[in-house]
């Protein structure tokens, strides 16, 4: 049988290091792996990927391939006609540097194994008013998770035993001896489900389980300043953990409902306040509305649409610093839509008023 280059199913030169091969052989597993690639081919070029690195990976094999190729391992002709023993070969190890610590050769991932486990963090929309966003209260939030089973306190059953498989470890290993040594497989021990505990009799609410999913309530203290998009944690309140493992947590994310008068921009709110044509004019006081009370405007003479007047401090609290945003009160002329005759009147002596003072229209002169 025509055998592959093993430089050449890794990729790399035959002066390649011993760390180039290595990480050469990593890419490969990544993306060959059995239990992770959907490629029609994935296995054979998997098995290909293994022998390699199985014989570059090892100073000595790899000079015995250098110097005869394939057949230093073989039992045909040549300087390797005695074969070659591989013994046994492990690659627990580097796979665990790839997919994680709890992966292993073959075997998939070790999810269900015996090591206590957080439980998942779980995201929530919380509608709020504008006026909890800014000043902050306290909610009773309702959420659907799982917790830990009450009958039998998250064990899945009662009468715990060491599994007798496994003997406690939640995994099992086996060895698959091939022309290429023997490798060790790792998987999820068939009778613990990876507990690494067997019980006396399953518990029935939770099935086995050890949780189950409830309906609850949880008391959240929203502070003052939040704003759309923020998120609070509730540390501990989410699912419950897997193997006595802490509980994830929760995080809250805010929708606040619009305000019928203030804008918000940050820490910053902003306010369109209406005056007549004659408060513009001649200049008036006027009774603004803030976020805690109310306050005294003085609008200067002279005054057009879209002037903007700050009222520092009077904005809404920084959610971490705790400083105030400020205040920002824009005027908007309305022109009235009824007059009676007196009002006419005034307005058409106004009229007569001459813009020839004004900058802009001394330009726009020019070209009438």
């Amino acid at each position: 049988m025509n055998k592959k280059d093993y430089y050449e199913v890794l990729g790399v030169s035959k002066s390649a290091s011993t760390d180039e091969i290595k990480s050469a052989f990593k890419k490969l597993a990544k993306k060959y792996h059995p239990d992770v690639s959907k490629e029609a081919d994935a296995e054979t070029k998997f098995k290909e990927a293994q022998e390699a690195y199985a014989v570059l990976s090892d100073d000595q094999k790899r000079k015995q391939y250098d110097q005869y190729g394939h057949s230093a391992f073989s039992n045909g002709s040549g300087a390797g006609a005695s074969g070659f023993d591989f013994g046994d070969f492990d690659f627990s190890d580097i796979f665990g540097d790839i997919f994680g610590s709890g992966f292993g050769f073959g075997g998939g991932s070790r999810r269900g194994s015996n090591r206590p486990r957080k439980g998942r963090d779980t995201l929530i929309r919380v509608n709020i008013s504008f006026e909890e966003a800014v000043f902050g209260t306290k909610k009773t939030i309702n959420i659907n998770t799982t917790d830990n089973c009450d009958d039998c306190h998250g064990h899945g059953g009662h009468g715990e035993d060491t599994c007798s498989t496994c003997r406690g470890s939640g995994y099992v290993r086996q060895e698959q001896r091939t022309m290429f040594g023997t490798f060790s497989q790792q998987s999820v021990c068939p009778s613990c489900r990876g507990k690494g505990k067997t019980f006396k009799e399953t518990c029935k609410t939770c099935h086995g389980q050890g949780r189950v999913k409830k309906n609850k309530d949880i008391e959240v203290n929203i502070p003052a300043g939040v704003d759309e998009g923020h998120q609070l944690r509730v540390a501990s309140k989410g699912e419950a953990g897997i193997n006595g493992g802490p509980n994830g947590d929760v995080y809250i994310e805010f929708i606040i409902d619009k305000h019928p008068i203030f804008k918000r921009e940050g820490t910053n709110i902003y306010i369109k306040y209406p005056i007549t044509i004659t408060d513009a004019v001649l200049g008036s006081k006027v009774e603004v509305p803030t976020l805690t009370s109310k306050v005294k405007l003085s609008v200067p003479a002279g005054s057009k649409s879209g002037d903007q007047h700050r009222l520092k401090g009077k904005g809404i609290e920084d959610v971490q610093s705790g400083r105030k945003g400020d205040m920002y009160v824009i005027l908007d002329i309305v022109t009235p839509k009824s007059l009676t005759k007196e009002q006419k009147k005034l307005f058409t002596n106004l009229s007569k008023t001459e813009l020839d003072d004004d900058p802009l229209f001394k330009k726009i002169r020019k070209y009438l």
